[in-house]
């Protein structure tokens, strides 16, 4: 009977005191969430970007262009679409592509993306046309974006 008493008394000792030693633990250090990205309306008219455009590769029946754009307008950019046009020697029409970004770009954000475009055997030089939802781009070539 004494035994019986004894582990009963031993179990709700044991109870009492799992809690208090969980508390006594150090908590983790709490780390500040990062800050939500505040929303910008979207820019009506001219917008400008900054871009890096790098050296165009053939894959698989492909020309495909790697590319870096920059928002430096004071709005978002909204559904930025960038147009690549491949021109033969005969200065006409040979092969194009397009890349479309369907969110917003807030103002200062970098967007990476690749064009592709279907591979000719006599292409010679290429263009880039730049237009959002709302008005025109004044693209500007950099060397480097940060």
């Amino acid at each position: 009977m004494n035994r019986r008493i004894a582990l009963i008394a031993a179990a709700y000792l044991v109870a009492a005191l799992i809690p208090s030693l969980s508390h006594a633990q150090a908590a983790p250090a709490a780390q500040p969430a990062p800050a939500a990205p505040k929303w910008v309306p979207p820019i009506k008219g001219e917008a400008s970007v900054e871009f890096v455009q790098g050296t165009p590769s053939r894959v698989k029946g492909e020309v495909q262009t790697k590319m870096k754009v920059r928002n430096t307008s004071k709005g978002s950019i909204a559904l930025l679409s960038v147009e690549e046009i491949w021109y033969n020697s005969k200065r006409e029409i040979a092969s194009s592509g397009i890349f479309r970004v369907k969110s917003l770009i807030p103002p200062g954000e970098i967007v990476e993306f690749t064009i592709s475009s279907p591979e000719k055997p006599d292409l010679q030089q290429n263009m880039l046309m730049f237009k959002h939802a709302n008005g025109t781009i004044k693209p500007t070539k950099v060397k480097k974006l940060p």
